[in-house]
């Protein structure tokens, strides 16, 4: 393949000033993941500034830098493409990479499940084409053009994840990847703190459709209260194509009929009118009907449908969704779910509900060990409370929870089931640890804010010959 960009076609793309010719492999904002041939872009940070990393980045490898203010140890240092705002010219720069290319782009947001179903339409289309999708859960201001920017001219499918706090926010992401196809996965009570209701959430996430091309294809879950609301958006768009997908028998694709094993799915599906079953590599009803809707846009771009159903059965969680690790190591042996990256209410049911689907080993137990769901304003109280039921419903018997929100979920189950409660996400381990026993089944979920991936990290370290699950992908 041809170098990401040369010299010339940053300066054509962002009006900047070259010092010195180059070419470049890829494009970073990070020294601690930039590879060599790398375009190291410093950012003005809220907590650093990426010019203080300029020298870093070329010893590194990097190939060139795009800064704002260049010093003489800069110039010294290699290739300098200077311009007045370094945001926006890596925006300029993905831009120009979204103009060059002839790629079907496909944009995913929703309260619940956009990066999984980005991971899975990659998955598929890496395998009938030329794929290239954000990395992580690169969806923000700074995360969508780095994504854009980075994507090779050559490629056939681009997939986005676009996301947002604010209202506003979601409309200049979407008018700057411009989607062929755009997939609402679906609306739900996230973000609170910055709406005044689930409505005015569905308006956020519509957005998404300021920048769908004419004739382009918005993929909606039919089963979500706030589906007509969305449609009535979408129908703004010249010459739209709306797919909708859900358990409604009345979706363009709907499920007739699913399985739900410990660790993945079967499905009987109706794509378009046509009947489709296939496996999935990762268990839950809430990926079951995420993946219609990754069928339909399959279906949108003309791709191989087929060849997509196959792909789904060995698919993996991202990292922090789902992943499930057997953990082996000195008195310890125990099945370990990592749901650490993030939460929310619906998240949070969907993964009591398949720590529910899990049968303990001989007479282990299923434990729950949960972190405060943030930024969902003045109800989160009664939210957290509420999911005393889902875990009853899944048959929890220890909760294991930090956090001011999480002492209300703790007095709502205590009657139910054992209960541990501490401030922080470390003040859990060590009262963990000192209960677990064969065959437990142990579930980790929280906010990002809530840092449960440190529990995670003791968990892991118990390892001995533990190994991934084999049976991952059992029927």
């Amino acid at each position: 393949m041809s170098a990401l960009w040369t010299g010339e076609e940053a300066v054509k793309a962002t009006g900047g000033e070259l010092t010195a010719a180059f070419s470049v492999s890829g494009v970073s904002i990070d020294t601690r993941t930039l590879e060599p041939g790398d375009l190291f872009v410093a950012l003005d940070g809220d907590n650093s500034d990426g010019h203080a990393y300029v020298g870093k980045a070329f010893e590194a490898g990097a190939a060139a830098a795009l800064v704002s203010r260049p010093t003489d140890a800069m110039r010294a240092a290699g290739p300098l493409l200077i311009a007045g705002d370094t945001l926006a010219a890596l925006q300029a720069l993905g831009r120009a990479a979204r103009a060059r290319t002839k790629a079907k782009i496909i944009a995913v947001t929703g309260s619940v499940g956009k990066t999984g179903t980005k991971e899975a339409l990659l998955h598929i289309f890496a395998g009938q084409g030329r794929a290239h999708a954000s990395a992580a859960s690169y969806n923000n201001h700074w995360g969508v053009p780095l994504s854009l920017a980075r994507m090779p001219k050559e490629t056939e499918f681009g997939i986005f994840e676009i996301g947002m706090n604010h209202a506003g926010e979601i409309t200049p992401l979407s008018k700057m990847v411009e989607p062929d196809v755009a997939i609402i996965t679906t609306v739900e009570p996230v973000h609170l703190e910055f709406f005044s209701s689930v409505e005015e959430i569905a308006d956020a996430k519509a957005e998404i459709f300021a920048g769908l091309k004419a004739g382009g294809t918005a993929i909606l879950n039919r089963d979500n209260p706030h589906f007509a609301r969305l449609k009535a958006v979408a129908e703004k768009v010249p010459n739209v194509r709306l797919l909708s997908f859900g358990a409604d028998k009345a979706a363009d694709i709907h499920l007739e009929k699913s399985v739900l094993h410990e660790a993945c799915s079967c499905v009987c599906a109706s794509v378009a009118g046509e009947g489709v079953t296939y496996k999935l590599g990762i268990p839950g009803q809430h990926i079951v009907l995420n993946s219609l809707a990754v069928l339909g846009a399959v279906k949108a771009v003309e791709g191989d449908l087929a060849r997509a159903l196959l792909k789904l059965a060995d698919l993996t969680p991202p990292s922090g969704r789902g992943g499930r690790r057997h953990i082996k190591g000195g008195k310890y042996d125990f099945l370990l779910i990592d749901e650490s990256y993030n939460a929310n209410p619906a998240s949070m049911r969907a993964a009591l509900a398949a720590l529910g689907r899990t049968q303990p080993r001989g007479q282990g137990r299923r434990i729950a060990v949960l972190g405060d769901m943030l930024e969902l304003g003045e109800q989160s109280d009664a939210l957290h409370a509420r999911l005393a039921d889902a875990l009853s419903e899944a048959g929890v018997a220890q909760l294991y929870a930090c956090g001011p929100h999480m002492k209300k979920l703790c007095k709502a189950a205590a009657s139910a089931i054992d209960v541990f409660h501490a401030e922080n996400s470390e003040g859990l381990v060590k009262p963990l640890l000192a209960q677990l026993r064969a065959g437990d089944a142990v579930m980790v979920k929280g906010s990002l804010g809530s840092k449960m991936a440190v529990i995670v990290t003791a968990l892991t370290e118990l390892n001995g010959d533990g190994r991934d699950l084999p049976e991952r992908g059992r029927a």
